[in-house]
């Protein structure tokens, strides 16, 4: 697998760690990665950096290989495309997360020291994003007692998925109000620039706001359980109060200029297309829309006999063992490692194609189809391309009343958007992704993560208690939100 370029080892939060004899306690239990009387300005833009590369790899690594997108060519052994799942399969994303929660927590903690409100607000929404992102890749997860080493918590309690979840949305709900927004920042903002733009905490409220709805959306089968419909609502009702994104200028993305240290996280550019093809699924969703962002996006396929292009036509995800394929399938092109690129944290599109399915199922008010092309539109624009002006005269993408039609757009406009798409298709079950024979697990998309080895063995107690709860620690225990 392609290999992040940075060297960030692991959690100090989750467990015990073992040391020398001849090194004294108070050696022993000092993190040398936190800094002791810690500034929120200068934790800012490290958090953003690294947790932002985390989730393209996250996209790279698995994302693409379990949504189809693409997948280990050539390969008949057991791989991610083929939904073969361990234990170590999110072991770096689990350990790199706890990691940057902690400097999340210092940060926190120093604004609060600092009465700085924007810096503390920003820290609770980047604890939302990441916590949210680990609670839906697992389930139940370290939360409360997590990121408290100074405080001898060693062995943190996992919290159900729920207590997760009304805790973050009355945290986000909490750092609206607490942003002001005619104050800009002390040190770099590498989503928002808010220590220059005008606007930076503005958008960072927006942010805030649009990842309640994408919270409340994932939640929506609890509505009654959790008072989903009505924080949506509320939410959506009192614009100037909870302002959301407006367009793709407001997106939160972490711009990769290729000068350090904003580098791009895949090192070598030809890594991102070793050993790896496009996959059908995806290529033939765009071929279909005619979408303007093929050759962005791929390159052609060959002919083996004639070594001669013959269009954009990726390798099927999953294919049945002993294919023979005649032709070199499409790959992903390599200038999407390269720099200049955005890492999409929260595209503007995705909240459009939310409010779509909102509308749609008759939550919020608005026509479904208008959110659903702003949100094709954007989805286009956001990578540069033109959106033809014929695009909805398509059958394959003209707005038909479903919610598949949505979600299959959405799918698209979450590419490399870290799991992203896998989340929402274990929600709504959209978008239809193909066996073509040899998926293993019974052909069954994983519905979660194995907790990874660590807090197995450094954690076993609360481990334990965890894994009871949720009714076992496999790839098809679904998690509270889908249950």
């Amino acid at each position: 697998m392609k290999k992040l370029l940075l060297n960030i080892l692991l959690i100090t939060g989750i467990g015990l760690i073992s040391v020398s004899c001849d090194r004294n306690l108070d050696e022993v239990n000092v993190d040398e990665s936190r800094i002791s009387e810690p500034v929120a300005s200068k934790l800012l833009s490290p958090i953003q950096y690294n947790m932002s590369a985390v989730n393209y790899m996250r996209a790279n690594d698995f994302t693409f290989d379990i949504m189809q997108v693409s997948l280990d060519f050539p390969n008949e052994g057991n791989s991610l495309s083929r939904y073969y799942l361990t234990e170590n399969t999110g072991a770096g994303f689990w350990n790199n997360s706890y990691k940057w929660l902690m400097q999340i927590n210092d940060m926190k903690k120093a604004a609060i020291r600092d009465n700085d409100v924007n810096y503390q607000a920003i820290a609770m929404v980047l604890n939302a994003w990441v916590y949210s992102n680990l609670t839906d890749t697992y389930g139940d997860v370290p939360f409360s007692e997590a990121s408290k080493l100074d405080e001898a918590v060693s062995q943190p309690k996992f919290d159900r998925q729920k207590d997760i979840y009304v805790k973050l949305l009355d945290d986000l709900k909490a750092a609206n109000s607490l942003f002001v927004t005619t104050k800009m920042l002390s040190g770099p903002d590498l989503f928002y620039k808010a220590e220059s733009d005008a606007n930076g905490i503005v958008n960072w409220k927006k942010f805030c706001n649009s990842l309640s709805l994408r919270l409340l959306t994932r939640i929506l089968k609890k509505n009654g359980e959790v008072n989903v419909h009505e924080r949506i609502q509320e939410i959506i009702n009192n614009p100037t109060t909870f302002p959301i994104f407006q367009s793709n200028a407001e997106t939160a993305k972490l711009n990769i200029t290729g000068v350090a240290p904003l580098l791009p996280p895949i090192a070598r550019p030809q890594d991102f297309t070793t050993g790896r093809a496009a996959s059908a699924f995806f290529v033939e969703t765009l071929k279909a829309n005619n979408d303007p962002r093929m050759s962005m996006f791929f390159g052609q396929a060959k002919d083996l006999a004639t070594n001669a292009n013959i269009g954009y036509k990726g390798a099927p995800s999953g294919y049945t063992y002993g294919t023979v394929f005649t032709y070199q399938p499409s790959n992903m092109n390599q200038n999407l490692a390269k720099a200049p690129l955005n890492i999409l944290i929260y595209p503007y599109a995705e909240l459009q194609f939310t409010l779509s399915e909102l509308a749609f199922k008759g939550i919020i008010q608005g026509s479904a189809q208008t959110y659903y092309e702003n949100g094709v539109k954007a989805t286009i624009e956001q990578w540069g391309s033109t959106m033809p002006t014929t695009y909805f005269t398509n059958p394959s993408v003209a707005y038909n009343g479903t919610l598949e039609r949505i979600m299959l757009q959405k799918y698209v406009a979450l590419f490399f958007v870290d799991q992203q798409q896998w989340f929402e298709k274990r929600r709504t079950g959209f978008p239809v992704l193909p066996n073509n024979g040899g998926l293993l697990n019974n052909g069954n998309l994983p519905s979660r993560l194995m907790y990874p080895p660590n807090p197995k063995v450094l954690n076993t107690v609360n481990y334990q208690t965890a894994v009871q709860q949720m009714g076992g620690d496999d790839i098809n225990i679904k998690t509270w939100w889908s249950l």
